[in-house]
C-alpha cells in the first residue's frame, strides 16, 4: 500500500465523525421563531478540527456572515442545537450562543479547532451562502470537498483546490491575502455530546 493510500484511507476514517448525508428540513416556523441579523461586516470563517495526537484535520465548517443573515455550513457535521435550525447541513440564525456551542462541542482534550477569518464583500458573501444553501445533504468524509466546491465558484477563491482533506484546505485558505487565524483549545473530555444537550436545555 503506497503512503498516499494510507493517508486517505486514515483520512476517511478520522472524517467519520462527520456524520451522514441525511436530508433534513427545519419547518419555516422555525426559520421565523429563530433569528439573528449580524452586526459585523461580511465575512467567511473557516473552522478545522484537528487531532492533537496525530495533526491529521477531522472535519471542516464555514461560517458566513451575510449583510442580512449569519449562517453556518457544517457539512456532513453533526453539530444540532434547536436555536440554529438546519437545513441540509446549513444552520441558520448563527447567533453569538450558537457558535459559542459549535466551537465548544469540537474542541476538546483530543482536537484543537483552528478559526480563520477573512473580511469579504457583500456580493462574495451573498454568493457563497446561495450556494451552500443549494449544495443538499453532504454524504461523510466529504466536509472539505463540499467547501472547496462552493468557494472556488466565488472570485478570489480559485487558489483553492477541491480536495477531502481539511488541513490542505486550511493551508490553502491561509494563504489568501488578509485572513487572520487564531487556535482554539480546551481541556473537556473526548466525549462532549452533553454539550449539546445542555445547549438544547438553556435558552439561546
Amino acid at each position: 500500500m503506497t503512503v498516499r493510500a494510507f493517508a486517505l484511507i486514515q483520512c476517511c476514517v478520522l472524517l467519520a465523525a462527520c456524520g451522514s448525508a441525511e436530508p433534513r428540513w427545519a419547518s419555516d416556523d422555525a426559520l421565523r421563531q429563530h433569528t439573528y441579523r449580524p452586526t459585523t461586516q461580511p465575512e467567511i470563517r473557516l473552522y478545522t478540527v484537528i487531532s492533537r495526537r496525530s495533526g491529521s484535520g477531522a472535519h471542516s465548517g464555514l461560517l458566513i456572515t451575510t449583510p442580512q443573515e449569519r449562517i453556518l455550513f457544517d457539512p456532513a457535521g453533526t453539530f444540532e442545537v434547536p436555536f440554529a435550525p438546519e437545513r441540509n447541513d446549513v444552520h441558520y440564525a448563527m447567533s453569538p450562543r450558537a457558535l459559542e456551542v459549535y466551537i465548544d462541542y469540537h474542541a476538546r482534550e483530543t482536537y484543537d479547532v483552528v478559526e480563520q477569518r477573512l473580511s469579504i464583500t457583500p456580493s462574495q458573501a451573498n454568493r457563497i451562502a446561495a450556494l451552500a444553501k443549494a449544495y443538499g445533504p453532504v454524504p461523510k468524509a466529504q466536509c472539505s470537498l463540499a467547501i472547496n466546491r462552493i468557494l472556488r465558484q466565488v472570485a478570489g477563491f480559485e487558489s483553492l483546490r477541491v480536495t477531502h482533506f481539511p488541513n490542505a484546505t486550511r493551508e490553502r485558505f491561509q494563504a489568501i491575502p488578509g485572513v487572520r487565524s487564531r487556535v482554539i483549545s480546551d481541556d473537556d473530555t473526548d466525549w462532549n455530546g452533553d454539550v449539546l444537550v445542555q445547549a438544547g436545555r438553556s435558552r439561546p
